[in-house]
């Protein structure tokens, strides 16, 4: 994890600042970057309800909390970077390390707004 006064997702601001309302629901993700920037940092901070409610209702039955908790458990979340990003896709490259290995998950993923709020669609990932 990065330190508490920097945010995990690499925005330059303080957690205070960038993902922590998010996750505690103070607020929602206004564009498709920010809920994909809140969801690195809540995998870099295991913060698992998070991560299944911003993906979308229809979509969750792909997924399993126990899994998504161990492979972020297992991870040492280095930083994210964003490559592009419009109104609905965000492509990234997350960066980690898993022992001395490191690692990047390089991912365009779609999102969709709905009543007001973001959430993670799909994702096409490349080597």
């Amino acid at each position: 994890m990065t330190s508490p006064l920097n945010c995990a997702c690499s925005s330059g601001e303080t957690y205070a600042n960038c993902c922590k309302n998010y996750h505690l629901n103070t607020s929602v993700p206004q564009t498709a970057e920010e809920l994909m920037r809140s969801r690195y940092c809540a995998y870099a901070l295991h913060l698992i309800d998070y991560l299944w409610e911003t993906t979308h209702p229809t979509k969750r039955h792909l997924y399993d909390k126990a899994s998504m908790e161990k492979w972020a458990k297992a991870n040492h979340w280095v930083r994210l970077e964003i490559v592009h990003a419009d109104k609905k896709v965000v492509e990234f490259k997350a960066y980690y390390q898993k022992g001395l290995a490191q690692f990047v998950h390089h991912e365009r993923s779609t999102f969709k707004k709905e009543d007001g709020r973001w959430y993670y669609l799909s994702g096409d990932y490349y080597n």
